[in-house]
């Protein structure tokens, strides 16, 4: 199934590219296409817990404060390096893809579930503690039992959303976007009246909001398989042999842990900047304040994140096809996507920036400061807008080693202190901590951007296919034998002018 990487392969394919421009239309329709399915997706598979922390909530106060910081800490802990970790496989998969290694898909989905199934079991036995965790940071009593005994019970879910996260990936990196909308879509209607079913008709409470999470995540996971038991690929994954597994579990690994920097880093420090502004003299107002920003921007996120999601799939698949042009056009359409979407979102935000926040709050006070730092978030929101996409081709091409030291010198050696230099030393609050964000992104965006823009696509193709066809004996054989055939035939052509 494999196509050779060859000169003749790069001239007929520079033939083709000829009516694709750097800014393909054709491209933006694609990935217009792409990433429209998988807003639906990132929603629903967001929404699963907020159902549940808002049917928690209405239990009683009490109730939403313990869901509240055990849903903060399970994703910091748990599902936040699940996705990490699983982002390896937007190059791996993505690329075998494109260069027709269909088999290698499957190995590379085995063998990230195996790798995350196993990180399943220290995540697990973290939350069992989570309540001696929390009194460590003087929390109150109550509410880090009940935020412990929420972790417990969420721990299935953690073991399902092992498997799913491989498994999105595995129809993302072809383009089949049509069985995630249907499962994750199918898996939130189901969520919706079993959670309402376990919390107050069957009094489970707190617990059967949690477990409502589990049942919904496995449900996910067993239509994405009823849909990849009836794919394509199916058979070449039947035929996997225990050494191939081993191989492809290296290579995940070697991109897994620096995709886990490059995402985790990230996710963490808009938590503790959260953290920070908990310090603060009115905290109570600037908590506020800062988790509207966040949740705000959050909501923002998801939207773009697809088109980052949709450019990584096909700059993976072009570069594992070997068309450096065509991931040009991919990169070139996502950004201008980005461009559309963050200009959209930031005009209005900042038209509505009296008002917006009362979505969240009737308190005049969190409004009026709301509005103070709208300027800043719409510029946090363009930034980010384009740095979705960028990471997206970071994933897609094999950057996750950049994109992990990229996190952490913008967000911690950077971010944080310049956060705490703005927020208690220039008395700036919350407003510090905001810019300090928008700071943080804007240098992770800077080095990605440069990366990205003075890369060589021609080099990153061939890099990509070295990837793939690494373990693979044949291949070798067969450059060979093609570059022995083309030098007898140009010696034969050679002979032939010369005799005429």
């Amino acid at each position: 199934m494999g196509k050779e990487f060859s000169l003749v392969l790069e001239e007929e394919q520079e033939d083709n590219m000829n009516g694709t421009s750097y800014l393909s239309v054709e491209m933006m329709k694609k990935v217009s296409y792409m990433a429209a399915p998988m807003v639906a997706v990132s929603v629903s598979q967001c929404l699963l817990q907020v159902i549940s922390m808002v049917m928690a909530g209405h239990l009683d106060e009490l109730s939403l404060s313990g869901v509240a910081i055990a849903t903060s800490l399970t994703n910091v802990t748990g599902f936040s390096l699940l996705v990490g970790l699983a982002g390896a496989l937007d190059t791996l998969c993505g690329q075998a893809f494109g260069a027709e290694q269909y088999g290698k898909i499957g190995s590379y989905t085995y063998s990230s579930m195996l790798v995350l199934l196993v990180f399943c079991f220290p995540i697990s036995f973290l939350w069992f503690f989570m309540e001696n965790i929390l009194k460590l940071f003087h929390q109150d009593p109550l509410i880090s039992k009940l935020a412990c005994k929420y972790s417990i019970w969420l721990i299935p879910a953690l073991f399902g959303y092992a498997l799913l996260q491989p498994m999105t990936r595995y129809f993302q990196s072809q383009g089949l976007v049509l069985p995630l909308f249907i499962s994750s879509l199918g898996a939130l209607c189901f969520h919706i009246p079993f959670c309402w079913l376990l919390v107050y008709k069957l009094r489970f409470g707190i617990v059967g909001s949690a477990l409502s999470i589990g049942f919904s995540y496995w449900l996910n996971v067993f239509l994405l398989w009823i849909f990849m038991r009836d794919s394509a690929l199916h058979h070449e994954m039947s035929n996997l042999r225990l050494q191939e597994l081993i191989s492809s579990m290296k290579q995940f690994i070697t991109l897994a842990i620096p995709s886990a920097m490059m995402i985790c880093l990230e996710w963490w420090s808009f938590e503790i900047l959260l953290l920070m502004s908990g310090l603060l003299p009115n905290s109570k107002l600037e908590t506020s304040v800062i988790s509207i920003c966040l949740a705000t921007s959050t909501v923002h996120f998801l939207l773009v994140n697809a088109i980052g999601a949709a450019a990584s799939t096909y700059v993976s698949n072009e570069l594992g096809a070997g068309n450096p042009k065509a991931v040009r056009a991919a990169v070139n359409s996502a950004i201008f996507l980005a461009g559309v979407a963050a200009t959209i979102s930031s005009i209005s935000l900042y038209s509505y920036r009296r008002s917006w926040s009362y979505i969240f709050s009737n308190e005049r006070e969190v409004a009026h400061y709301t509005t103070q730092i709208t300027p800043i978030l719409c510029l946090s929101i363009v930034v980010n807008s384009f740095l979705a996409v960028l990471s997206g081709v970071a994933r897609g091409t094999g950057w996750q080693r950049i994109g992990g030291y990229a996190s952490i010198g913008s967000y911690y050696l950077v971010g944080i202190p310049l956060g705490w230099i703005l927020c208690f030393v220039l008395k700036l609050r919350g407003k510090g901590l905001w810019i300090s964000i928008l700071i943080s992104s804007t240098l992770q965006l800077s080095v990605l951007a440069f990366v990205t823009f003075f890369s060589n696509w021609e080099e990153e193709a061939t890099k990509a296919r070295a990837r793939v066809f690494e373990m693979t004996p044949q291949v070798e054989g067969k450059q060979n034998t093609q570059n022995i055939l083309k030098e007898d035939t140009q010696v034969l052509l050679n002979d032939a002018s010369e005799t005429v």
